[in-house]
């Protein structure tokens, strides 16, 4: 399932910042195939991180997922030039993902309102006591 089509990237970025990025012919118009390949990459990048934590494909995408893939897709399109707010947008997305991946948060709700469910059991953990039944035999 997708996670970002070429309309959600105009829609968020504009037509014309995508014709800037990807017009390879000089013909004015958007290359679809140099989005098409930068919108797979981000998203085999976004599986590389929810694939510890949830089954891929996805039965329902949350919405969060078109706006990290949007993000990462666009700093892509910039190459080696990419303005700071495209830079940030992008590593605040990695980071995101990073953070789903270790557990740490989640993509919220999925669309039918059922919770995201981890799949790692919690552990716990604490210092060994200072008494115990054989430190306060006779007391």
């Amino acid at each position: 399932m997708s996670y970002l089509t070429l309309q959600g990237l105009i829609d968020r970025y504009g037509e014309d910042e995508l014709i800037q990025l990807t017009d390879r012919a000089g013909d004015g118009v958007a290359d679809v195939a140099v989005v098409a390949r930068a919108i797979a990459d981000a998203e085999a990048e976004i599986d590389a991180y929810l694939a510890n934590r949830m089954a891929l494909p996805l039965a329902t995408v949350p919405a969060i997922l078109e706006r990290l893939a949007a993000a990462i897709v666009r700093h892509s399109l910039y190459k080696d030039a990419a303005p700071e707010t495209v830079e940030k947008a992008r590593d605040a997305a990695i980071a995101l993902l990073r953070d789903v991946s270790a557990g740490r948060a989640s993509l919220g709700p999925s669309n039918d309102g059922a919770a995201t469910p981890a799949t790692a059991a919690p552990s716990y953990s604490s210092v060994a006591p200072v008494f115990d039944d054989a430190g306060l035999a006779g007391y």
